[in-house]
C-alpha cells in the first residue's frame, strides 16, 4: 500500500506539549511523552462545548477548529483507536446496575462524536467521517485522506485522537499501550512531498510507547529523510 500527499499545516496538543516550536524541540530528543504533565488548554473551544466532551475529543476539536480558522478544508476525517471508551463503560456499568445511563454519556458515546462537535462548533457543512482501525487507525486515515483527494478535494483535514483509557481496561492491554489525552491534525493535500509504503510482517510488532500519529509526527519533525511508523501487522515506511 502506497500514499503519497502534502502536509499544508499541523497543529498538535499533548501532555506538556503544545505549539509548533515547542513540538519541533521535542522531536529533537527522545520520543517520549510526559504522560503526568498538565493538559495544554483548550484555546477555540467554546466553555460548555469544551465540558461536555472528554479530554482527548477536547484537545482534537480544538486543534481542528484551529486549523479552520487558518485554513478552508473540503472535507474532515477524525480517526481515534479507543474513541470514547470512558463513557461506554460508563453506559455498561449504568445497565447492569439497572440505573438510566447519563443522556450526556448516551448522546457523546458514538464513534464521531469528535468530528460532530466540530463541524457543528465551526458551522461547517463539511464532508466528514471517523475512522477505527486498531492500533493502525492514524495510518488508514491517511489512505483514506488520500482517497478524497484522489476523488477531486483539495484540501482534507485529518485529526487522529485518543483519550486516557479506563482502569478497567488496562490489565488486558499491553503494558506499553499509549495512555494519556492527545490529538495531532493535519491539513493534507494532492502531491509528492511524504511517501509511504507498507510492509507485512509475520509477526505482530511489540507495543510502543507513542501512538502512530506522534511517531510520525516525531520522524517528520526531526528532519529525517527516512523513517518508520509501526503498526500491528505491518510497518509504514516514509521518506521526504
Amino acid at each position: 500500500m502506497n500514499v503519497s500527499l502534502n502536509i499544508h499545516d499541523w497543529q498538535a496538543s499533548a501532555p506538556g506539549l503544545s505549539g509548533q516550536e515547542h513540538w519541533r524541540r521535542w522531536s529533537a530528543g527522545a520520543a517520549l511523552i510526559a504522560r503526568d504533565a498538565p493538559l495544554p488548554a483548550c484555546l477555540h473551544l467554546p466553555m460548555m462545548t469544551a465540558r461536555r466532551l472528554s479530554a482527548g475529543s477536547r484537545l482534537a476539536v480544538d486543534n481542528g477548529l484551529a486549523l479552520l480558522q487558518r485554513h478552508q478544508p473540503d472535507a474532515v476525517i477524525f480517526t481515534s483507536r479507543h474513541g470514547e471508551l470512558e463513557r461506554n463503560q460508563r453506559i455498561l456499568e449504568a445497565l447492569a446496575g439497572l440505573t438510566p445511563p447519563s443522556p450526556t454519556d448516551f448522546a457523546m458515546s458514538v464513534h464521531n462524536a469528535a468530528v460532530g462537535s466540530l463541524t457543528i462548533v465551526s458551522k461547517a457543512p463539511l464532508v466528514s467521517t471517523s475512522l477505527s482501525a486498531g492500533e493502525d487507525s492514524f495510518q488508514q486515515g491517511l489512505v483514506e485522506a488520500q482517497v478524497f483527494l484522489h476523488s477531486g478535494y483539495q484540501r482534507v483535514l485529518l485529526v487522529d485522537f485518543d483519550n486516557t483509557i479506563p482502569a478497567f481496561y488496562r490489565p488486558h492491554l499491553p503494558g506499553q499501550t499509549p495512555d494519556y489525552p492527545y490529538a495531532v491534525a493535519l491539513l493534507l493535500t494532492a502531491g509528492e512531498t511524504l511517501h509511504c509504503r507498507s510492509q507485512r510482517l509475520d509477526e505482530p510488532s511489540p507495543p510502543r510507547d507513542l501512538p502512530q500519529s506522534l511517531a510520525f509526527l516525531h520522524g517528520w519533525l526531526s528532519g529525517e529523510t527516512a523513517f518508520n511508523v509501526s503498526g500491528e501487522r505491518l510497518r509504514w515506511h516514509w521518506s521526504c
